[in-house]
């Protein structure tokens, strides 16, 4: 994909630490990859990288004068409504946030050149992102990139979240963790996901099976993951998302082929090979560059922004002059099997935000936000809310017009505690058969008795 398939420019065809409630209560058993804690009437059954930020590029951009930080512009974010008339009124709201890594803020610093300081530091960002979280109220939220778990859960516990953290194996002190409202869902089962002992690199993942309190019949699986970000390994990525939706499946069917939300930063863009898997379960990766899966080297600012609009990054010059045969490790790594161009996964998934469109302002032309990360080097979407069926969305949390993004000078900002942008899904279980079945009856009983009310004329 190269900068013209920016869609708004030009449409193209460890420990892991857990803190329960007193409600209820847990036991554990610990695998040597995935660790699983599981309350109900079913046993545990486990079956069962790191990205870096080196491999950038020279960012054009010169750095905004120090008045657009006093005039910052005003951040307003809308809910965005969609009449499901399959939807029931058990409801509830799911938060994908990667929140920047305080360690990550500080070592990068040359993705946020034109950032203030003060904006950048921990203490001021994590006012700012429980702030925004708070305001949202989500009963679930899907953290990544959190490397000061323990700070943010005294602050969590307080707005009346548990939750559960799983740090990166290797050297790594991030993590993804996963907070939510005990008064709202009780935990049934928890998996965690150390992608290294499947030769996937360090990153990790988290699964839940919640149900919810009021309404013990409605239950459902949530993935949390942070995919790998290096550009040019688009077979690990690949390989992540796989072993995710394979074991997400496995969980929803031990607890009755319950409904799956997947969040995270999956370092994909919308019109990448990666999202195509997600969207339509299978991919022949043959038929694709394994470094240019994920579509991210198309969304340096100043391709996205026009400002060089004829450039391309170094990088991406030298990997398209390379032979972009794959082998047979590397198919391995992404299908499962050297045998086996096509990778698949068992899921039918959709994504949230595409599901409910938005405005032209906020979003391209699959319905995926223009843009959920800004910062000196990339301006584009990776993040995500995915949903199988038995689940609906009923309304998002729209994202932001690239005016107002360009204007910040990069994120964080005075009212963003990240270099990315929350998404927030409110999903209504499905109406069951019985349910669609008694409404149509009824529907058909009423139009019945109104014809017989009803004289005709002769």
């Amino acid at each position: 994909m190269g900068c013209n398939a920016c869609s708004w420019l030009r449409p193209l065809p460890e420990p892991i630490f857990f803190f329960s409630s007193s409600s209820f209560s847990l036991s554990s058993k610990h695998c040597t990859v995935i660790s699983c804690s599981i309350v109900g009437p079913t046993n545990s059954s486990s079956a069962s990288s790191t990205g870096s930020y080196s491999s950038r590029w020279h960012n054009p951009i010169c750095r905004q004068p120090p008045s657009s930080y006093d005039n910052p512009p005003e951040i307003f974010r809308d809910w965005v409504e969609v009449q499901q008339p399959l939807a029931s009124q058990d409801r509830f709201t799911v938060a994908s946030y990667n929140i920047l890594g305080d360690r990550n803020a500080s070592k990068h610093k040359d993705l946020y050149l034109n950032v203030p300081s003060y904006y950048i530091r921990w203490g001021y960002r994590k006012k700012v992102l429980c702030e925004e979280l708070m305001g949202w109220n989500p009963d679930i939220i899907c953290m990544q990139e959190v490397d000061k778990y323990f700070d943010l859960r005294n602050t969590m516990e307080k707005a009346g979240y548990v939750g559960s953290y799983k740090r990166r194996t290797g050297g790594n002190v991030d993590g993804c963790a996963t907070f939510w409202k005990p008064d709202k869902f009780r935990l049934l089962e928890r998996e965690s996901i150390e992608f290294k002992g499947f030769g996937l690199r360090d990153n990790v993942a988290q699964l839940s099976v919640f149900e919810m309190c009021k309404a013990e019949s409605r239950r459902l699986v949530v993935g949390n993951i942070h995919v790998l970000y290096n550009p040019s390994r688009g077979e690990v990525k690949l390989g992540q998302i796989r072993f995710l939706s394979s074991r997400a499946r496995i969980l929803s069917n031990r607890w009755g082929n319950v409904p799956i939300v997947l969040g995270g930063d999956f370092n994909s863009t919308p019109q990448s090979a990666i999202y195509k898997f997600l969207s339509t379960s299978e991919l022949n990766i043959k038929l694709y560059n394994r470094r240019e899966l994920s579509g991210q080297r198309s969304c340096h600012p100043s391709q996205v922004l026009g400002v060089n609009s004829g450039s391309r990054s170094p990088l991406t010059i030298m990997d398209r002059l390379l032979n972009d045969s794959w082998s047979d490790e590397e198919v391995k790594v992404a299908t499962g099997s050297a045998d086996s161009h096509l990778v698949v996964h068992p899921l039918k998934l959709s994504s949230s935000y595409a599901a409910v469109k938005g405005s032209t302002n906020t979003r391209e032309f699959s319905g995926e936000p223009l843009a959920t990360s800004y910062h000196s080097k990339f301006l584009g979407t990776v993040d995500y809310l995915w949903y199988s069926e038995g689940i609906l969305p009923t309304r998002v949390l729209d994202t932001l017009p690239i005016d107002i993004l360009r204007r910040t000078g990069g994120l964080p900002c005075k009212k963003i505690g990240s270099d990315h942008l929350a998404l927030v899904s409110e999903f209504a279980f499905s109406k069951s058969t019985e349910d669609v079945n008694l409404a149509t009856s009824a529907v058909v009983a009423g139009a019945i008795a109104y014809r017989e009310d009803v004289t005709l004329p002769t």
